[in-house]
């Protein structure tokens, strides 16, 4: 399945004027924040009536003549072109996006569902762009919010803002674990970036949670 501009396209020909994405990255892990980010590519409309719809379809869009082919969920890149894609999303005029993350130490105290909410809704504040409408990756709406949503699951698998929104969420996130790596590298967060993996395991035994983890989280909860 390859991300196309349907959902989108959908949403202008109804007058919504600015579409937001809307994706998180790092609810399952035990330590580090929980990142999310809001995108909207200005003027998408403009292109689209241009009758440009087939390259949209096969997942490649034009912007500022960098076709950005091979946009995928973050989880489907090699670090490689995440990077990639990361650097010609970011830098690009006609795309607005934010990012906000939520600590471990909130998470712990608000739980990690509510700390992803907060996450998105911290994102789409600072966004420079009023929505007028939200795409949200998922199958639970932002509570408590005046903008019209839709959820759509595996949603960063089928839409291009969500995929492109799960790449800089993912790309922001994982170099804040590198940082982190650096002050506690005995952890091994460079390598497993905060997820339960074996070794991640064996050095929570070895050497018990830091300030970092989600002390919430069943795993850690035994440690103490």
């Amino acid at each position: 399945m390859t991300p196309n501009f349907k959902e989108e396209k959908k949403l202008f020909k109804k007058g919504y004027g600015v579409i937001i994405g809307v994706d998180e990255v790092g609810r399952g892990p035990l330590a580090g924040p929980v990142t999310a980010v809001a995108i909207g590519i200005l003027k998408i409309s403009n292109f689209l009536r241009q009758g440009r719809e087939s390259s949209t379809e096969s997942g490649q869009f034009l912007i500022s003549k960098t076709y950005l082919k091979g946009i995928r969920d973050s989880k489907k890149l090699s670090s490689k072109k995440r990077e990639g894609f990361y650097d010609i999303l970011t830098r690009n005029s006609k795309i607005n996006w934010a990012v906000a993350s939520v600590s471990a130490k909130v998470i712990d105290k608000i739980n990690i569902q509510e700390a992803t909410e907060l996450a998105m809704k911290r994102a789409i504040k600072k966004l420079k762009i009023k929505p007028s409408f939200l795409l949200v990756d998922g199958n639970r709406p932002i509570k408590n919010l005046d903008i019209p949503q839709k959820t759509i699951i595996k949603g960063d698998e089928k839409v291009f803002l969500l995929a492109a929104a799960s790449i800089i969420a993912k790309v922001t996130r994982d170099r804040k674990m590198l940082r982190y790596y650096k002050k506690y590298p005995q952890y091994g967060f460079d390598k497993h970036k905060g997820y339960g993996t074996k070794l991640h395991f064996k050095m929570l035994k070895k050497y018990g949670f830091c300030k970092i983890h989600r002390r919430s989280f069943r795993p850690i909860k035994h440690l103490k």
